[in-house]
């Protein structure tokens, strides 16, 4: 890789790859891969100095703990499975919309009286009175599970790592209960098992995370900016409305009357009584009938390709950690 360059590294194969192309490519951002499909190399369009590393989710996360990638989307999951002090050495800037799946503890359904990490600890503590040994918990997440199950009590009990299908384990006696990621709990279902009422460990999503270790030099760093300029100018138009109104006589209290109803915000003022007014998405049909309601003829509402805003919140949080 060159120095020069500041490194973003992508997810290498599957849908997290097309997930991730697609997140950039709506940004404005297109990932070119090189030579080929074949070509572990690659540019950002659009954005100059910048290298594109196509690696694993997992081997994502081992360089930006390492600082070997500036910037890198990868697993919430893997980054606190993974990394230490993650806090010290990664900042997770922005969730993109994709790979959601929540890290769980999961018993068989016949345990009809566990339901609570508070009952797993009696269970736990009886099993080993009972039998002399502790309980085993099948899973990929160990550094996930020691720090879950110490914060919860849970003491009697042994990880057996798991390197294949995790949710089979307690029905093949390897494991009395699993900790394991899912989507939808449908395959902790089909292997008869349940996860525990306050067993979600984690809900993970696809980041884009930043190394804090990595050289940021003033060029990285501008590179940077531009990317998190572009993707925070997609994030805020995806969650806005324009809202156009024409009406007669919309009063400047009227309108400030919108902003507090409405989170609201004037864009400004047209010919033939026009008002633009941007606000939440999930406002714009209340407020185009309360607009209607004082007044107004005609109410449109239209998304948004991309707002730019002298304030680049992504950036600031950057920024503030590499200071």
């Amino acid at each position: 890789m060159s120095a020069a360059k500041l490194v973003l590294a992508v997810p290498s194969k599957g849908r997290l790859q097309e997930n991730s192309a697609a997140f950039f490519a709506r940004a404005g951002l297109q990932v070119v891969q090189g030579r080929g499909a074949r070509d572990y190399r690659g540019a950002l369009a659009g954005v100059e100095g910048v290298e594109i590393a196509f690696l694993s989710a997992s081997d994502i996360t081992t360089q930006l703990a390492a600082g070997a990638v500036h910037l890198g989307v990868t697993g919430e999951d893997l980054v606190r499975e993974t990394i230490p002090d993650a806090e010290a050495r990664v900042e997770l800037l922005t969730p993109l919309g994709f790979g959601q799946a929540n890290v769980v503890v999961a018993v068989p359904q016949a345990w009809i009286d566990v339901r609570t990490m508070a009952d797993l600890a009696d269970v736990a503590a009886a099993f080993r009175a009972r039998r002399g040994q502790r309980m085993r918990v099948a899973t990929k997440y160990v550094n996930l599970t020691r720090r879950f199950f110490t914060e919860h009590g849970v003491s009697d009990y042994r990880i057996v790592e798991s390197l294949g299908a995790t949710e089979g384990a307690p029905a093949a006696g390897q494991a009395e209960l699993i900790v394991d990621i899912t989507t939808t709990g449908a395959t902790l279902q089909a292997n008869a098992l349940k996860v525990l009422d306050d067993g979600v460990m984690l809900c993970s999503h696809a980041n884009l995370v930043a190394s804090t270790s990595a050289d940021w030099s003033p060029l990285h760093r501008e590179s940077a900016r531009q990317i998190l300029a572009r993707i925070a100018a997609e994030e805020e138009a995806r969650q806005t409305r324009e809202i156009r109104a024409r009406a007669q006589g919309l009063s400047d209290k009227t309108l400030a009357q919108a902003a507090r109803k409405f989170d609201a915000r004037l864009r400004g003022r047209g010919f033939d009584d026009l008002v633009v007014l941007s606000c939440p998405r999930a406002q714009a049909p209340q407020i185009a009938e309360w607009l209607i309601a004082q007044g107004a003829d005609e109410v449109t509402v239209g998304a948004l390709d991309y707002v730019f805003t002298a304030r680049n919140p992504l950036w600031e949080k950057l920024s503030q950690r590499l200071r």
